[in-house]
């Protein structure tokens, strides 16, 4: 799913509250579990990044940076009022994912220049300059909350990058795949040093992922997106009715 239409997080991250794992815990297990699948998506597009070699450089720093420091931030969290984030967490990321195709027609229907990058009679591809200090800093920002829970990282880089000029959405996909690789780096790391990870759960799932990010790399242009999306949209928002009313209770 993360290959095909992203929100991976929104499916593991309940699915193991609703094994009975701490929040910290199945936060912290989601994303190591889930790292190897962003790994075997990389593998499944090796072209993506040609051409924007400049700004994937750029874009390491602030990510690996961000991520870091979200990581750190959620491990000095106090386990109660990470229990009382995660609702709102969950059902923000969900929305994210919601509005991710309305936004992203918006920002192209709004763009001055709609020709494609690099023709000769539209506007310059965004990728032959360096990515702006704002794309730097905008970038550290969405690193430190994918560091801190994750879900959503993947809708905001491509907005973003929607916004400064990129109309190639393989392009995109792939700044938005290192992007998250980086900053999952970070907080896998991170949290694998910190006691919280379940490891047999985690051992398990990076199998699956691993398998299902270069599988779904090679299969995304087969499936029918729209209803991946919906069905993440619907496991998405159920999980945060039952965070928010039913677990525990």
């Amino acid at each position: 799913m993360n290959s095909i239409a992203g929100g991976g997080t929104l499916l593991t991250f309940p699915a193991l509250l609703g094994l009975g794992i701490p929040a910290l815990t199945a936060n912290a297990t989601s994303t190591v579990a889930l790292w190897p699948g962003a790994a075997g998506s990389m593998l499944g597009y090796p072209g993506e990044l040609r051409g924007a070699r400049a700004w994937a450089l750029r874009f390491a720093m602030p990510s690996l940076a961000g991520g870091l420091l979200g990581a750190l931030l959620l491990l000095v969290t106090p386990a109660d009022r990470f229990d009382a984030l995660v609702p709102w967490l969950v059902v923000g990321a969900t929305t994210l994912f919601l509005v991710q195709r309305p936004a992203m027609q918006w920002v192209r229907a709004h763009r001055p220049h709609p020709p494609s990058e690099g023709a000769e009679d539209g506007p310059p591809d965004p990728a032959r300059r360096p990515p702006p200090a704002n794309a730097i800093a905008y970038q550290f920002l969405v690193a430190v909350y994918g560091g801190y829970f994750g879900a959503g990282i993947g809708i905001l880089m491509l907005a973003a990058l929607g916004f400064m000029g990129f109309t190639n959405i393989h392009r995109m996909n792939g700044l938005k795949n290192w992007g998250g690789l980086c900053i999952n780096f970070m907080a896998a790391v991170t949290f694998a040093f910190s006691g919280l990870v379940d490891w047999p759960v985690a051992l398990a799932m990076a199998i699956g992922a691993a398998v299902g990010g270069y599988g779904g790399s090679r299969l995304a242009q087969r499936v029918r997106q729209e209803r991946v999306r919906q069905a993440i949209i619907l496991i998405g928002f159920g999980s945060g009715i039952w965070l928010f009313f039913g677990r525990g209770g």
